[in-house]
């Protein structure tokens, strides 16, 4: 879909408020929960939504709490190295050797707001604006170098040159924010509904990644005297993109909820200026998820939450194709003869990411029901989602961790202002597998994550 430039423009204009910074995610790219009261709770409790913002997790919470205005920020670290064996090949016999040692990437704090207006039309209808970041990945890796015949089989010897991949200074920026208008209503006493369009925005840069030019569509077409020009090193580029989201909210009694909500995937423009890196000439749209939940209130004041999202990253081919679909390419010296399998094509290699279930498991405590404060706690738990076969490529993308444990509090002012406090760790979780040019290494891919965020309801 095709924007006017001064759609464009007004969109990137709003979009740049809350995207000033790089954005890394944790359950695959995506993050743990959506609003401050979601994360305390590893983004549990759904059922039983308690903020504007929650309509970003379900399109039906907006009937269902107080007309409010919900600003938050994020303080978001994530750690990411990788660790490469010593190589046998060094280079030699058509291999691409990584340099040998651990290198961590630059870039470790950034910031992330989201904004949430909530306006009740009726008893029974409610509109709610959100914006807000979930996704994205970021890396820079400053050091290491690769060793390799740069022109195969022509003159020049084998080479040691800078960079992970022998390029340079080696990584990604991708940064994902939307935009909802939310209409959610009251079907009867006990069910809530709601639907949102959803306005995506993307923007990314890579850097570090010229050396993969002969495995590009571009390249091969070419008969190898093409250099593709939308590969690397070409900046930012954006792209935008419409989707939709609808949820369900169903209390079954006063104490027992459940809710359902699904996000369409989100077809956006196409990176035309890295339509030599990613599937389809530059395509990357944002997978759909689905979430199912209960929350249950054992005792006044004491809820417990439980809820189960998917992400289906496999239906991204950028995300999904795996990386040794480049052995295809005619110009990857395996004898593949399919265009479409290099970089670029329809087939061109991903990340090789498979879907992604997470399962969310919240507590809420209020120890006094006339009192101001609330305890929250929370566990996440979903498999990362990279292959032993494809840790090459997701050096740039190590989205790793799997477990998530999460704290936080609000407290209630006297003006009936509320301030929300969460904190988010995700433990170190490695993941190795072979270097696919080179099979004599070992690569490992690690992480760990912390984050604080805050809330200011009024």
């Amino acid at each position: 879909m095709k924007y006017s430039q001064l759609q464009r423009g007004l969109m990137a204009v709003a979009i740049s408020a809350a995207m000033s910074s790089p954005v890394y995610a944790t359950n695959g790219y995506f993050t743990h929960g959506i609003g401050t009261h979601s994360k305390a709770m590893a983004g549990a409790g759904d059922a039983m939504p308690t903020m504007a913002i929650d309509v970003a997790n379900n399109p039906a919470s907006g009937i269902l709490v107080d007309d409010e205005l919900n600003l938050g920020l994020a303080i978001f670290s994530p750690r990411r190295e990788y660790s490469v064996t010593q190589s046998q090949l060094n280079g030699q016999f058509g291999a691409f050797s990584l340099d040998a040692g651990t290198i961590e990437s630059d870039n470790d704090y950034f910031p992330i707001p989201y904004v949430a207006k909530n306006w009740h039309l009726s008893d029974t209808r409610a509109l709610t604006v959100a914006f807000y970041g979930r996704g994205g990945m970021n890396t820079e890796y400053r050091n290491g170098s690769a060793t390799f015949d740069p022109d195969g089989p022509g003159p020049a010897p084998i080479m040691t040159l800078p960079g992970t991949f022998g390029a340079g200074v080696t990584g990604v920026n991708l940064n994902q924010a939307f935009l909802e208008v939310t209409y959610s209503f009251k079907l009867n006493e006990n069910l809530a509904l709601g639907i949102a369009p959803i306005f995506g925005y993307q923007m990314f840069k890579a850097d570090g990644l010229t050396t993969f030019a002969p495995y590009t569509k571009s390249f091969a077409e070419s008969g190898g005297t093409a250099f593709p020009a939308g590969l690397s090193n070409n900046g930012d580029d954006d792209s935008f993109g419409v989707g939709a989201k609808v949820g369900a909210i169903w209390n079954a009694s006063p104490s027992l909820a459940f809710q359902a909500a699904y996000q369409t995937k989100i077809s956006m423009d196409e990176f035309g200026d890295y339509s030599d890196l990613f599937a389809k000439a530059g395509n990357f749209d944002v997978p759909a998820t689905a979430k199912i939940g209960m929350s249950f209130e054992a005792a006044p004041g004491m809820r417990f939450h439980l809820d189960i999202e998917k992400t289906y990253y496999s239906d991204v081919d950028s995300v999904a194709n795996p990386l040794t679909n480049v052995g295809m390419c005619p110009t990857a010296g395996q004898g593949g003869m399919d265009l479409e399998s290099c970089a670029g094509g329809a087939n061109g290699f991903g990340f090789g990411w498979d879907d992604v279930t997470v399962y969310q498991v919240g507590a809420e405590w209020k120890p006094d029901q006339n009192g101001s404060l609330t305890w929250r706690a929370g566990y996440n738990y979903g498999e990362q989602p990279i292959s032993a076969e494809n840790v090459l490529v997701n050096i740039v993308a190590p989205a790793v961790v799997e477990q998530h444990f999460t704290f936080g509090f609000s407290v209630e002012r006297d003006n009936g202002h509320e301030l929300s406090f969460a904190v988010m760790y995700a433990p170190e979780k490695s993941v190795s597998g072979p270097n696919l040019f080179d099979p004599t290494q070992q690569i490992e891919l690690s992480m760990d994550q912390f984050e604080l965020e805050f809330a200011y309801s009024f």
